[in-house]
């Protein structure tokens, strides 16, 4: 008999589901007055363009990384000759021993084995400034590549709440922005009525009075 004393709404936390990515929402699953459950996927922007860009970076660093020396085999040779050497070296001193080699060939032989192993160091040293170099070209791929995958994450949209879903803002095909409004949702569980009332009314009530509510 619309008989009431006081009107008002009922409100809960609202959430606006916003657009992390720029493209074409090629999957949107999202209806009002559907109920979704927190992190469900319900939407996702086209990530072609991003995942070919991936695709190429990631050549790239291949390439690159392809340039780089090989040190065990480029330094195998010089430790061939190290280790012949080595043998030859201790040859001489046995016939020293014997007096059947001289002196001088055993310091002709420590100063060869001397060259080769200074020779052996530096060459890896060179080898391993050469590797490092070519490895740190790849540090700003790397970080591209990162920053596509961080962007392929954020085209897929998950919802954050367990709620309902009140107002839809977009649809499936169209093309959204960063920022644009995708959606409005609410977990309506719990409500709050918020009643406004006139100050005559105001002197009747009291804390843990129990009142009645009627829905229009």
């Amino acid at each position: 008999n619309r008989d009431f004393d006081a009107t008002g709404t009922f409100e809960s936390e609202e959430i606006i589901v916003s657009s992390e990515a720029m493209g074409k929402l090629v999957l949107f699953q999202v209806d009002e007055g559907a109920n979704l459950k927190q992190n469900q996927i319900v939407g996702v922007v086209d990530t072609t363009q991003l995942y070919l860009k991936k695709k190429q970076l990631q050549s790239t660093i291949k390439a690159v990384l392809s340039k780089q020396p090989d040190i065990s085999a480029q330094l195998a040779a010089l430790q061939k000759q190290i280790e012949t050497t080595e043998v030859e070296k201790r040859r001489i001193e046995n016939l020293v021993k014997l007096d059947a080699a001289t002196t001088k060939q055993l310091d002709d032989i420590n100063s060869q084995l001397e060259v080769l192993n200074k020779q052996y160091t530096a060459t890896k040293s060179s080898l391993t400034i050469t590797k490092q170099g070519i490895q740190s070209e790849t540090l700003p791929l790397i970080a591209q590549v990162e920053q596509i995958e961080d962007q392929i994450k954020k085209s897929i949209i998950i919802n954050p709440i367990d709620g309902t879903v009140l107002t839809r803002y977009a649809k499936q095909d169209e093309i959204t922005s960063n920022g644009k409004a995708l959606y409005k949702s609410a977990n309506l569980s719990e409500m709050t009525l918020r009643v406004y009332v006139d100050g005559d009314q105001l002197g009747q009530i009291k804390l843990e009075q129990k009142v009645k509510i009627y829905v229009d």
